[in-house]
């Protein structure tokens, strides 16, 4: 097979799992009914991959609110109870986000649950996505840190450690999701590579880096109308 065919790993959720067209949409349940609704629409999605012949299927993100907020939820030093706005991608819109208070560390494993029942119930080689150091740090606020570098460094270990553990689980290849790499490109060639190198060391799976341009949320789409005839981001 010349060229593995996958997806960019986010899709839908039901209506019956979260409140449709909302980015942060809220869960339609809690608890173990929650846990539930989450496999079910994990593996409703893996068999439409399955079906359209995707070679390289994901769990669809089906598990987590947001591609950065659901890996924050399992790490000790984030106040998600008083969130504060913040511009987001160098002020192209703003967002209610949490903030950094304490020093970093992971609770306990962050997508074990999902990334199993998805091993379990595919064949198929199996991606798994995580938010990039760089793109955490520009959807969070540090009021601990005090140095963006610093602070995505600490995040780079803790995505190391889950992604080592992801491997374990059984996944073929690891995506780290990147779309601050478009905004801040002085930057990138400054740490940012170095802190996603830093996220994907020791991994001996399949790795991959996810560069897009957002959410066509109405901030998004208006930017992209400046850009122009030829977008130079990439």
């Amino acid at each position: 097979m010349l060229f593995p065919t996958t997806i960019a790993g986010s899709l839908p959720k039901p209506e019956w799992l979260a409140e449709p067209n909302m980015l942060w949409a809220p869960w339609k349940s809690e608890g173990d009914e929650l846990l539930r609704a989450k496999r079910d629409a994990t593996l409703i999605w893996l068999k439409i991959q399955e079906d359209a012949g995707i070679d390289i299927v994901t769990e669809g993100e089906q598990a987590r609110q947001h591609f950065v907020h659901g890996f924050l939820e399992k790490i000790e030093g984030i106040d998600f109870a008083h969130k504060v706005e913040m511009g987001i991608r160098k002020d192209r819109y703003k967002a209610m986000v949490p903030q950094v208070v304490a020093p970093l560390r992971l609770k306990d494993r962050v997508h074990a649950f999902e990334a199993r029942v998805a091993r379990t119930h595919t064949k198929k080689k199996l991606k798994f996505t995580l938010p990039g150091p760089m793109t955490i740090i520009d959807t969070i606020a540090d009021r601990y840190y005090g140095d963006r570098v610093k602070m995505a460094f600490a995040f780079a270990e803790l995505l190391n450690e889950e992604a080592k553990a992801l491997q374990a689980d059984g996944v073929d290849l690891v995506q780290f999701d990147e779309p601050a790499f478009n905004v801040y490109m002085d930057e990138v060639n400054d740490w940012g590579i170095k802190a996603l190198e830093r996220a994907a060391q020791g991994l001996t799976c399949t790795t991959a880096v996810h560069i897009c341009y957002g959410y066509g949320i109405k901030a998004n789409t208006d930017w992209k109308e400046t850009l122009g005839s030829q977008w130079r981001q990439y």
